[in-house]
């Protein structure tokens, strides 16, 4: 499956639909990063949520940035607080 990736802020309620899951791939990734089915309705969707396009390496990138943030604050943490949780760790998108 071919994807789109691309930055769009999630407003809540209506930002995606049933109708839209049904229609297209979708999911979202740390840092406001969409993967979206590459199809006309991935490509409408998008353009309905202001969607700034992004390449694989650039969604890829700010994915990562998230994940260190995250894990900067992890670091951060007492012993207690972080045998509460896992450390976050990077991982590659679709």
């Amino acid at each position: 499956m071919a994807y789109r990736y691309c930055t769009a802020t999630n407003f809540g309620k209506g930002f995606f639909t049933h109708k839209d899951r049904e229609r297209f791939f979708l999911r979202g990734e740390p840092g406001n990063v969409w993967i979206v089915g590459d199809n006309s309705d991935g490509v409408d969707w998008i353009g309905r949520q202001s969607g700034v396009s992004k390449t694989k390496a650039e969604a890829q990138a700010i994915v990562d940035g998230e994940v260190e943030t995250a894990q900067a604050a992890y670091d951060a943490m007492s012993a207690d607080e972080q045998a509460a949780q896992d450390r976050p760790v990077k991982y590659s998108i679709l």
